[in-house]
């Protein structure tokens, strides 16, 4: 019997599921079990992510990919529509679902935790899965307990749907952890331009920047009396995210329920 972990994509023909087959393929202790995508048609999924073929069709039957493959985990990189019905489908398949969609509720990842629980079995919702996102995240926080002053400004390609991103939210999240709710600025402050000063959050504003050949970029800046401090970090390619990917993949085989955020796997 093989020891390798057994991997569902989900969102296969798109630009990160591609990544992820090429890292399953690619990774000897990981093996595609199914690839599913609604519009790639039926086209082995190694010829879709641009390798040799390796005997896995494509399919676009998430149901009987869930139920017929013997997978042990599900990679999606789909859409926030679809998302939580897939995480819930996986679950009930007992496949351990590692969700890279952004748009889960604080009453959704309580269910799937709930779901997971009740399934013995592990699941993880990532806003991002760049270690050194991660750890800016982890910077952030610390450093709001000694720079209470901050804005948030994330950039990213023209086509992307939300705003603010998932990374920046979880960014927000970490660092009003650290930090007291804490109303910044002028208090007479007027905008001449809606919203020109960014969205507000716990006192803070997040600015989102949308621009053709931008990949994904995120920068926290704390003002202090007489000096700033700037935590920056940089994604040039897809390719960067696929070691936390694994990760995922291997901790969720390793604990039960729902964790939300690559961030507790970052020591």
């Amino acid at each position: 019997m093989s020891d390798k972990i057994r991997v569902i994509v989900s969102g296969a023909g798109g630009r990160m599921g591609k990544e992820v087959i090429k890292l399953v393929l690619q990774d000897d202790e990981l093996e595609l079990a199914a690839a599913v995508d609604r519009s790639a048609g039926s086209i082995d999924a190694g010829r879709l992510a641009g390798l040799e073929e390796c005997g896995v069709n494509v399919t676009s039957d998430f149901e009987a990919a869930l139920a017929h493959s013997n997978g042990d985990v599900l990679v999606d990189f789909t859409t926030p529509q679809s998302a939580f019905a897939n995480t819930t489908l996986a679950i009930k398949y007992g496949v351990r679902p590692v969700i890279g969609t952004t748009g889960f509720t604080p009453e959704q990842i309580k269910e799937l935790d709930k779901q997971c629980q009740e399934q013995g079995i592990g699941g993880l919702i990532a806003p991002n899965f760049s270690i050194g996102a991660i750890l800016l995240m982890k910077f952030a926080a610390q450093a709001a307990k000694y720079f209470p002053h901050l804005e948030i400004i994330e950039y990213h390609g023209d086509q992307k749907l939300d705003a603010p991103s998932g990374t920046a939210i979880k960014t927000a999240e970490l660092i009003s952890e650290a930090r007291e709710e804490l109303r910044q600025g002028n208090p007479q402050e007027e905008e001449i331009i809606e919203g020109s000063r960014g969205g507000y959050y716990n006192g803070f504003r997040i600015h989102s920047v949308r621009l053709p050949g931008v990949f994904a970029q995120e920068e926290v800046v704390f003002g202090g009396f007489g000096q700033s401090l700037k935590i920056r970090h940089d994604s040039y390619e897809r390719a960067g995210y696929m070691p936390g990917v694994k990760l995922g993949i291997q901790k969720v085989m390793e604990y039960t329920g729902m964790i939300y955020g690559f961030e507790h796997f970052i020591e």
